[in-house]
């Protein structure tokens, strides 16, 4: 099963980085986070890879290149236009993905099993599958009674609802839902699959981190050090 990485946005909400380089190639512990993401489908056994290139693509092939994976390891970096959006880099991908195919982000890392995900995809039959995630809470609960606090607690992932954690499964005929390259994968294409009930989330419970600021890469930095990713 081939895998596409989204790796082309020009990662504004981290400035201080990507002015220089593109966000997948920040590191995180010594590693591009690009490169932490490849990783972690290679261990569930997958070989083939198309990265949608984008801002600053170059670098990331450039990059690539130079890493030596082993010799059955294919990636293909592919670029899909500077200013296109995140459905639309799919769409220029589309001769490519003939069959069932996984989609992600390149600025996010997770610990959710791949071989269950795709397991999971199977077994509902839909155009797409999200794995949905509790991001973690930014700040503590309290409830508050009359002016009286009943229970402080501190902030905990279980106080936040479930949203788009990227590792997709998808179905070539999904594409077809993309108008053009401007189209976000989020909006239109997902709306009207929801609307024909072709959208299917996968739960995970365990480690999920993106890496929007400066803050988010100081979380991703200290979870691997403390190998929390693994969970």
């Amino acid at each position: 099963m081939k895998v596409v990485i989204l790796a082309g946005g020009l990662g504004t909400r981290i400035s201080e980085l990507t002015k220089v380089i593109p966000k997948p190639m920040i590191k995180i512990v010594g590693k591009p986070i690009i490169h932490r993401i490849v990783d972690h489908f290679i261990s569930y056994g997958f070989k083939e890879f198309y990265i949608a290139l984008g801002y600053k693509g170059n670098l990331i092939k450039q990059y690539f290149k130079k890493c030596k994976f082993r010799k059955d390891i294919k990636i293909n970096c592919i670029f899909t236009g500077k200013k296109t959006m995140t459905g639309g880099r799919i769409k220029k991908l589309d001769k490519y993905l003939d069959k069932t195919f996984i989609a992600t982000y390149g600025d996010g890392l997770s610990s959710v099993n791949i071989s269950k995900l795709v397991k999971f995809h199977k077994k509902k039959k839909k155009l797409v599958t999200v794995t949905a995630v509790r991001p973690p809470a930014r700040f503590g609960a309290i409830k508050i009674t009359k002016d009286i606090v009943e229970y402080f607690r501190e902030k905990s992932s279980l106080d936040e609802g479930w949203i788009n954690g990227g590792f997709f499964v998808m179905e070539p005929k999904f594409i077809k839902f993309i108008k053009n390259q401007n189209t976000f994968l989020e909006q239109e294409p997902f709306k009207k699959i929801t609307e024909k009930k072709q959208l299917v989330a996968y739960k995970h419970y365990g480690f999920w981190q993106c890496m929007d600021t400066l803050r988010d890469k100081e979380i991703l930095e200290k979870n691997i050090k403390n190998k929390k990713h693994l969970e």
